[in-house]
């Protein structure tokens, strides 16, 4: 896996997993509080429905 922010491998045993350092980690904290990110528009039913029936074929 690689850290969201700086692409540096990380493992999972890492302090700051899914990042490599805590400056990472303030760093996409940071985007958040700047709205960098943002969150979709919630699915609507039937879009869920036709994500699940998706999700069971890759099973």
């Amino acid at each position: 896996m690689k850290c969201p922010i700086c692409k540096k491998p990380v493992t999972l045993s890492d302090p700051f997993m899914p990042f490599c350092s805590e400056r990472c980690k303030l760093v996409d904290l940071g985007n958040w509080a700047d709205e960098k990110y943002v969150i979709s528009t919630p699915l609507s039913p039937n879009e869920l429905a036709n994500l699940d029936l998706d999700d069971e074929s890759d099973r």
